[in-house]
């Protein structure tokens, strides 16, 4: 199988490619940007944009890897969508590793420790047409579909069991690794441990937009790590997707919406604010304009909100400000959203960027607008850690817009 190898948003070199593999690499998950070169046919450049991944087609295989690398990207992703807090450690394989194969390692090994007490069970109500009578009696459907002969009969009762949601949803996931082209025979052997395991629970297939969301408590609390971690392959890839003339199966995850899910998720947790308060771009409690007509509609991507009033606005930007510098049209953004709701500024927050705190005092408007970047690079723990100092930045803007919206009132 031929290998290519991409980082984000860099060009790669020219590349031999089929007219089918050039179709299906265009519609593909990762996005790229599919360009012929210059005095060949049939050669191609390939640049990655924001999304970062794996597919495979037919003999061709490309990865685009992220910036913050693999392990990185599956700690921030599975903390964004479950709250999961994996270790550094937890993801000690081989640089070389593919990245299918580094997913159904992981799931391997969380997997394990979720098991290592025994399958979780739980109680499952079931209606079936039986000949000994279990549980409790359906009347209504005995009469009905049996016209009362006795046997068999209409029951509804409760079975204790391992085919619960949890496991459907490992299940799901090791499945959908193993259709992958894995290269690894220790990864291809754990998946297989995973189906041997879970050999009584019922298979299942889920739809990337609609995987099902696990409510921890006691009892299943030892099954987050491998929860969030199936949910992230299930959500974030695609087999034998139709392509053309040719299929593509992989695994995809764009940064941008990445660095909005994470970061709004850890400054909740930070903030010690719910989903109702520092609310995303998808929750506003009404619609946002600009406008005296309400005819420009504003979704800025993280606001926090005492009731209907805005306290606090910020927009979360996946760019290398240190390279290019703050753009105007993020600044004329963000003064949009702050004149919109009332503020006195607002913030911007890059993902990416190392440089001192920028500030913006607006001439004429008297709006204020901060810049701050969070450094995704490291383990969660460090990552999590200047979420902290940035969650307090946050914090004096909103106390400020309630100052000032007091001593008004």
């Amino acid at each position: 199988m031929r290998s290519v190898n991409l980082s984000e948003y860099a060009e790669s070199a020219p590349i031999r490619l089929s007219a089918a593999e050039r179709d299906a690499l265009s519609e593909s998950a990762l996005s790229l940007s599919v360009k012929p070169a210059r005095g060949a046919e049939g050669v191609y450049t390939l640049t990655p944009g924001s999304v970062v991944g794996a597919v495979e087609i037919g003999g061709l295989s490309v990865t685009v890897q992220p910036k913050i690398g693999i392990p990185a990207l599956i700690s921030l992703a599975c903390y964004a969508d479950s709250l999961v807090r994996f270790r550094d450690d937890d993801f000690g394989f081989a640089p070389s590793e593919a990245l299918p194969d580094i997913l159904a390692l992981a799931l391997t090994r969380f997997a394990r420790r979720a098991f290592s007490r025994g399958l979780l069970h739980g109680y499952l109500s079931r209606e079936e047409s039986l000949y000994t009578v279990r549980g409790r009696i359906r009347f209504a459907d005995q009469i009905r579909r049996r016209f009362g002969a006795p046997l068999p009969a209409e029951v509804a009762y409760d079975e204790f069991t391992d085919d619960v949601l949890e496991n459907r949803l490992v299940k799901a996931a090791a499945a959908r690794l193993a259709a992958m082209r894995l290269r690894s025979a220790k990864a291809r052997a754990g998946l297989g441990w995973i189906a041997a395991a879970l050999e009584s629970v019922s298979p299942a297939e889920f739809a990337a937009n609609a995987v099902p969301e696990i409510a921890f408590d006691r009892l299943n609390e030892r099954y987050r790590g491998v929860i969030g971690l199936s949910r992230l392959i299930l959500r974030r890839s695609e087999f034998e997707a139709q392509r053309g003339a040719a299929r593509a199966s992989g695994f995809a995850v764009d940064m941008i919406e990445l660095f909005q899910e994470f970061a709004t998720t850890a400054l909740r947790e930070a903030l010690g604010a719910s989903a109702r308060t520092l609310r995303s771009d998808a929750n506003l409690p009404h619609r946002v304009t600009l406008d005296e007509a309400r005819r420009v509609t504003l979704k800025p991507d993280i606001s926090w909100w005492d009731g209907n009033a805005c306290a606090f606005v910020g927009d979360l930007k996946y760019k290398n400000i240190e390279t290019w510098g703050v753009p105007n049209a993020d600044l004329y953004q963000l003064l949009a959203y702050a004149a919109a709701l009332d503020l006195p500024g607002g913030m911007l927050i890059y993902a990416q960027g190392e440089r001192d705190e920028g500030e913006y005092q607006i001439r004429h408007v008297g709006k204020r607008l901060q810049v701050a970047a969070l450094d995704l690079s490291g383990g969660l723990d460090a990552v999590l850690e200047r979420v902290k100092v940035l969650a307090n930045k946050v914090r004096a803007l909103r106390d400020e817009a309630r100052r000032r919206r007091t001593a008004a009132a």
